[in-house]
Formats: structure tokens, C-alpha cells, sequence
């Protein structure tokens, strides 16, 4: 290894996190109905593999040599039936690195539609809209899951200062819940939303003018 080279590899390069083996892309997608915005939200089909009838926004895996920003445009068109046209991304979330070694990127974005249809029945059972005035004003009920450091027989205890009583740091997920009229929102969705709110409250608390 030479200077030059290191050079080469890292000057310009954005880190990313580390230990990740899957990625997926999101959007929070805002629609005007009579002047009023709300968040579309699509409730997936009982039948799906994972998360089967939860509620989630549109969104799915990114595909190699593709882009979290096109993952969710795709994904949105396919599940939603809606053409790409009709969909403005205002901009990005925060991204979430999930213990389950997957990241989540989401972006808000308004949807030009006057009515859902046509989106995949082997995907989402159906659609609903909350209006966004319900979130802007509830605070999410959150509960907290502790990550634990767990290792088997196997581990190099004696490589490491005081072995088995070495002291792991331990951190606390939080796991954000919201109840609409009985749709139960939580987990990542909930999470995602209150990043959207908070994010936009902290713009204008900190720019009055």
C-alpha cells in the first residue's frame, strides 16, 4: 500500500454503515383531498411473507445499481399503480439502520392523484389516508427494546480486557406506536413519521422568521 493509492480509494468517498446485508427505500407520500394534506398509508396483504396485513408506506428493496431515491419512485409505481409523473419527492428523512442488519431510507413526496387504484392485490389489501393535522398534534405512545450484547462458547473471551466480565455497552431502540380511528401505526412507519414531524417543527423553531 502506497500513499497514492489510498489517495485514490478514499479521497471523495461517503461512508456508509457498516454490516449491512440488505437495503430498502420508502416514501411518506402526502395527498391534497379538498385542500387538506394527509399521509397515504397502504395496508399490506395478509398473505405476504413478512409483516403480513401491518400497515407500511410504499416501498421496497433496492436493486443493484440502483439508487434509494429510484427504489422508492419504482416501488411506489408498482404497488400503488400510479405513474411516476405524478409523483414529486420533496426531499429525504433521516435513514434508520435496523438491529436486523438492513437500512431504511425514506423520502416525503407528494402524490398527484385523485383517487388510488390499480395497486397490486398480491401486495396491499388496501389503502388509507390520515390526515397529517392528526400527527402534527398527537405525540406517539414509545416503548423501548434493549439491545444485548449475545455470545457463544466460541468467542476469544481471553483476547479481550477481563474476559467474560468484560462490561458491553447496551442501547435502547425506541419502538414509536400511533392509533388512528383503530389503524394501529408503529414500529419503523411510526418511527419515520415522527422523524417527518419533529424534523419539521425543529425547522421552525429555530427559524421564527
Amino acid at each position: 500500500m502506497h500513499l497514492d493509492s489510498i489517495y485514490k480509494v478514499f479521497k471523495n468517498r461517503k461512508g456508509k454503515q457498516m454490516n449491512i446485508r440488505k437495503s430498502y427505500s420508502v416514501l411518506l407520500p402526502l395527498v391534497k383531498v379538498e385542500g387538506e394534506l394527509h399521509i397515504l398509508f397502504e395496508v399490506r396483504a395478509k398473505d405476504l411473507e413478512t409483516q403480513p396485513g401491518e400497515i407500511s408506506f410504499p416501498g421496497g428493496a433496492i436493486e443493484n445499481n440502483e439508487t434509494p431515491i429510484e427504489a422508492c419512485i419504482r416501488e411506489t409505481c408498482e404497488e400503488l399503480g400510479v405513474n411516476e409523473k405524478n409523483i414529486n419527492i420533496i426531499g429525504e428523512l433521516d435513514y434508520i439502520g435496523a438491529p436486523a442488519n438492513i437500512q431504511i431510507f425514506a423520502f416525503v413526496g407528494m402524490l398527484d392523484i385523485k383517487k388510488i387504484q390499480g395497486y397490486s392485490n398480491s401486495e396491499v389489501d388496501h389503502c388509507f389516508l390520515v390526515p397529517l393535522t392528526f400527527f402534527y398534534n398527537t405525540e406517539p405512545d414509545k416503548y423501548y427494546s434493549e439491545t444485548d450484547i449475545k455470545l457463544d462458547d466460541s468467542f476469544p473471551y481471553g483476547l479481550i480486557p477481563n474476559g467474560k466480565k468484560y462490561i458491553w455497552r447496551k442501547g435502547k431502540y425506541p419502538i414509536h406506536f400511533y392509533n388512528y380511528n383503530g389503524y394501529i401505526i408503529w414500529g419503523i412507519t411510526a418511527k419515520f413519521i415522527d422523524n417527518f414531524i419533529s424534523t419539521y417543527k425543529q425547522y421552525y423553531i429555530y427559524n421564527k422568521d
